[in-house]
């Protein structure tokens, strides 16, 4: 019976599994583990908690510190009374002290509260990071996932033409078993169905070679992987933007880089003020309590009990003490100049970063123009090849062309599917780049 339900049950595991081997991913689930995996994401991910960590330890210094402390000593020898002048006997001593110290920073110039809000900027300056390294790998992903897709297409226009030309062969040969036609045309037939399953398997090749790099993106197993397909269209002639400025005015709002630039100058500002602080008096006060105890290590002669003794000697301080700074070298006033200097820095960086957005934005604006213009130029191309190959194929059915220039005919027709599909997915990717940089969702 027990056999019979693991029968029954067969089928079933059977197709799981094989519905789990052939998953085919989307490119969501491609971005999304990306964004899950990449060692370069992780990374990012724990500096940032490295910097949450570095806030929690400066907020620390707003807090007084407790410490605890004890120590001992074991002495011999023997004293010398000037006013007697006997010495006592030799003896041997163990004594020690424990102690409580309470210590807070009342003033320091500021340095501690600059300190805690430069540490919490630090928090957003490495989440800036993050976010730019999930941009670049998200972009990354969709680039290498429409790759495998434009792969996909080359594939099947090639096995299309293979079918094609291996249909061409029987009818050839059973025209030239008739006597119809020379057995030069029959072997340039056979030839050029060789040359088209050669451009199969070369076609095969270049997919694999698509997945691969995209399963070793995603830092996944290669064997099994595929993708599913999306339903690209034919993408519109006309752009999304009007012009370059227009993304470039939306980027600068969005992009993670210019905001990591713009805290970079508000960064430069604590560290002036940190080294201003320089020029501050400190003040620190402290509360302590201590006690000792001494032992004679000699059974003759009596000593007090432990805590009699640290009860006897218990003593309480408070302390305060303030420190002006009055000359050390010139040291502050170099890490203020130097502060400064760094300022004038992080606001040439913020220019240089606004300079490479607005170029790589043009060149990207570009790149989509000339992409459309090249995907209308190739759809009107195949339309004309298309109407081409239809006339040819009917001359050279009715013997008013010969076979080499119907194979003319029938490559140019071929050449500019390539094209056409080359182009949409040129046109697709560079349209995605745009949206990227105006901050819409590229998934869709």
């Amino acid at each position: 019976m027990k056999n019979k339900k693991l029968l029954l049950l067969f089928p079933f595991l059977l197709v799981t599994i094989l519905s789990y081997s052939q998953k085919e991913w989307t490119l969501k689930e491609c971005v999304d583990h990306a964004m899950k995996n990449n060692i370069q994401v992780k990374i990012n991910e724990l500096n940032v908690q490295v910097a949450e960590k570095d806030v929690k330890s400066n907020k620390g210094n707003f807090l007084p510190t407790l410490s605890v402390s004890t120590g001992g000593a074991l002495s011999t020898g023997s004293t010398f009374d000037p006013v007697t002048q006997n010495r006592t006997p030799n003896t041997t001593l163990f004594g020690g002290s424990l102690g409580v110290v309470s210590s807070y920073s009342v003033f320091n110039g500021y340095r501690n509260l600059n300190t805690y809000k430069q540490a919490k900027l630090g928090v957003e300056r490495s989440k800036l990071d993050l976010e730019v390294i999930e941009n670049d790998i998200a972009l990354r992903v969709v680039n290498t996932y429409l790759n495998v897709l434009f792969a996909k297409e080359n594939l099947e226009v090639a096995k299309v033409q293979a079918d094609i030309s291996k249909k061409q062969i029987e009818r050839a040969q059973a025209q030239f078993d008739t006597g119809a036609i020379p057995k030069g045309d029959l072997l340039n037939i056979k030839s050029t169905a060789a040359n088209d399953a050669q451009n199969v398997v070369t076609q095969e090749n270049t997919l694999n070679i698509a997945l691969l790099n995209l399963s070793q993106l995603l830092q996944v197993d290669y064997e099994g992987f595929q993708v599913a397909k999306i339903e690209i269209g034919s993408p519109s002639s006309a752009l999304l933007y009007s012009s370059s400025n227009e993304v470039y005015q939306k980027a600068l709002k969005t992009r993670p880089e210019i905001d990591k630039a713009k805290l970079n100058i508000e960064n430069s500002n604590f560290a002036i003020e940190i080294a201003k602080s320089g020029y501050y008096p400190t003040v620190g006060l402290s509360l302590s309590a201590d006690s000792n105890y001494r032992y004679i290590l000699d059974p003759s002669i009596p000593t007090g009990q432990f805590f009699d003794q640290l009860d006897g000697n218990l003593g309480y301080s408070l302390r305060f003490n303030v420190t002006i700074p009055i000359f050390n070298g010139f040291r502050n006033d170099a890490n203020v100049e130097r502060s400064k200097i760094q300022k004038l820095i992080s606001e040439e960086n913020l220019e240089v970063e606004k300079l490479q957005l607005k170029q790589t934005i043009e060149q990207a604006y570009l790149d989509a123009k000339a992409a459309a213009k090249t995907f209308e130029a190739a759809s009107i191309s195949l339309e004309s090849q298309d109407e081409a190959f239809k006339n040819a194929q009917a001359s050279y059915e009715y013997g008013a062309m010969t076979r080499f220039d119907y194979d003319q005919v029938r490559n140019r027709l071929v050449n500019a599917k390539s094209a056409l599909i080359r182009a949409k997915f040129d046109y697709v990717f560079k349209t995605k780049v745009l949206k990227f940089y105006y901050g819409e969702n590229i998934l869709d």
